[in-house]
């Protein structure tokens, strides 16, 4: 059993050391590797990520999407993990997560980040968006999820030639979870993990990327 960590960072050097010392743990209980994919970082990333053990993958295309697109291509893994670079997601809890995963047959895993979410770690602005977009997806695909935006997940790499995933940006996140949730011959759950405030200065831009997930759902749902 192969598990690859995919993980897309800009700018993180903050954060990426941190992710990747939490993530160690896994490769003394299986054959893993992590994967940066670099959307061209000015800082240090990329570098702190090579002397962590790393292979960094640099994509010059732009977006999220994008960015999973090309971690996915070029992973060997049979189950591939996500989460941020910037050490706001639990890395030091993947062992259990993936444990959990395959003790219970899950094909796809998705997290809750308001399980426990620390104080500081999501503007009231950003919590508003992540309910109404969730709310959104509920009501137009029937999928009973807390987090529609959640960066981070567990799945089955061969999962992906049944997944529709068309989406370059930041709505590959609902998507992903969308195509996951609503194929019966998948068993998606969402499981509540502890999120914390990132480190590093924030890359979203929470009305245009808001707007740009809200319209791709209604695009995704009669088109």
């Amino acid at each position: 059993m192969k598990i690859s960590v995919v993980i897309p960072t800009l700018n993180e050097e903050k954060g990426i050391k941190k992710t990747l010392n939490k993530l160690k743990p896994i490769k003394k209980e299986y054959d893993a590797e992590f994967l940066v994919i670099d959307g061209g970082s000015s800082d240090r990333t990329r570098e702190i990520a090579r002397e962590k053990g790393a292979k960094v993958i640099v994509e010059e295309r732009k977006g999220y999407g994008r960015a999973y697109k090309t971690g996915f291509s070029k992973s060997k893994g049979d189950i591939i993990v996500t989460m941020d670079g910037d050490d706001s997601y639990p890395a030091e809890n993947t062992l259990d997560l993936i444990e959990y995963f395959q003790e219970n047959g899950i094909d796809f895993l998705t997290t809750n980040r308001f399980g426990e979410i620390k104080e500081g770690a999501m503007t009231p602005k950003h919590k508003l968006g992540n309910a109404i977009l969730t709310k959104v997806m509920k009501l137009l695909f029937n999928i009973n999820i807390k987090d529609s935006q959640s960066g981070m997940w567990i799945f089955k790499k061969s999962l992906l030639k049944e997944l529709d995933l068309k989406s370059n940006g930041m709505p590959f996140s609902e998507e992903i979870k969308i195509e996951a949730f609503n194929n019966t011959e998948i068993k998606s759950i969402e499981k509540p993990i502890r999120y914390r405030e990132r480190e590093g200065q924030a890359k979203i831009n929470s009305w245009k990327d808001g707007l740009e997930n809200l319209i791709y759902l209604f695009k995704k749902r009669f088109t």
